[in-house]
């Protein structure tokens, strides 16, 4: 039997005997607050009967300042999902919903002073399809002119899109075969782009997806001189023996579905590198659930990609917008609650129990760290 359920029988029983007076009533429910308070987690707000519960939710929960959190009551959510759920989803936090559709902007999430701030702010938060410059002109021509683009080596771009589309392989045209990549820089600008001649025969072109035809890959170019060429421009001139987290000229290479698209490509990148844009906890449904490239484009970058047949340079650009969306997202740059390494730290040891049970929740926060690297610590790097 824990504090409160003693302090609960006590009162039960001595109210029968005798009566309380007001300032004894008052005592008691400061008491059952209080201690109710001590067992509130301080990042989530869920609230426990014992400490000991709170402090192995905190083991578990990997909270920190890299969170996302709601501007109104500074609830802090495990994903961008749970925050909008909380502010505008089907059973919202009423006063939370109320300041939000008032001074919220529906696209980062983020409450403003004034109703006329979130006016001004949407106009730079909110992208346009619309792209400038020539090789982003080029990409609108489906490029059927030549089956190669390649301008890597006037790109100093330090982070670089790769999206590929599938033709199908085998008999029943399921087997993903790569056909066509495209290498976009943070200028929008394409840095490569090929038609790929698939190593075995194609038995489904995937016309109304991909745009894929027949005559697009009779003169593509060889799957091994794509892998040198994509090789060459992720590690930028570095061997990639020697690439290293921090120091090193290699790119950063974000994208959607990265695992799947390099696998088919057959070309192998350091995982401290690669920043999946369908792998980023803040970024996803549930903890094992995607949202599609199309849902996160429309969410937060206010505009639709993926309507009838799907441009490689479009899906690009839209994965270069979220991770620098993602990459700046205004809370504190802190290394080491945001570095990802809090699973094997293991900041509440059972040797400290007792010293974890009279921390107050606060304390027991700032203990905890994020259990994925945050990619605002690009910027700070």
């Amino acid at each position: 039997m824990d504090g409160v359920e003693l302090i609960i029988n006590h009162i039960g029983f001595y109210n029968l005997l005798y009566p309380l007076s007001p300032c004894s009533k008052h005592h008691i429910s400061y008491t059952m607050d209080s201690e109710t308070h001590r067992n509130k987690c301080a990042a989530c707000y869920r609230q426990y009967n014992k400490v000991e519960h709170l402090i192995e939710h905190m083991r578990v929960s990997y909270h920190s300042v890299h969170e996302p959190k709601c501007g109104v009551c500074q609830k802090q959510c495990r994903s961008y999902e749970s925050l909008r759920e909380h502010l505008i989803g089907p059973l919202p936090k009423v006063e939370c919903a109320r300041v939000f559709s008032v001074r919220g902007c529906n696209l980062c999430l983020k409450i403003f002073d004034s109703s006329s701030a979130v006016r001004s702010h949407r106009a730079t938060c909110q992208f346009s399809r619309t792209v400038t410059g020539l090789i982003s002109r080029m990409s609108k021509m489906n490029i059927q002119a030549g089956s190669c683009i390649d301008n890597g080596q006037m790109s100093g771009s330090r982070v670089v899109a790769l999206v590929c589309k599938m033709v199908g392989g085998g008999n029943d045209g399921s087997l993903d075969l790569c056909a066509r990549v495209c290498l976009v820089g943070e200028d929008e600008n394409i840095i490569y782009h090929a038609y790929i001649k698939p190593q075995v025969p194609v038995t489904n072109y995937r016309y109304e997806s991909t745009g894929i035809r027949p005559e697009h890959l009779r003169d593509a170019v060889p799957l091994k001189q794509v892998q040198r060429r994509i090789q060459d421009i992720l590690c930028n001139g570095e061997p990639i023996w020697k690439i290293r987290s921090k120091g090193s000229k290699a790119r950063i290479l974000t994208g959607h579905g990265l695992d799947h698209d390099l696998k088919c490509l057959g070309v192998e990148y350091p995982s401290f590198l690669i920043r999946d844009i369908a792998n980023y906890p803040p970024l996803m449904k549930t903890s094992k659930l995607s949202n599609s490239l199309k849902y996160l484009t429309q969410a937060y970058l206010g505009y639709d990609i993926q309507n009838g047949m799907q441009d490689p340079y479009e899906d690009c650009v839209a994965a270069l917008r979220l991770y620098a969306r993602m990459r700046h997202p205004g809370h504190p740059r802190d290394y080491a609650s945001g570095c990802g390494d809090a699973p094997t730290r293991n900041n509440y040891p059972a040797w400290r129990q007792r010293e974890l049970e009279r921390m107050t929740p606060e304390a027991l926060l700032d203990l905890s760290g994020s259990d994925y690297y945050c990619w605002c610590l690009d910027a700070y790097n």
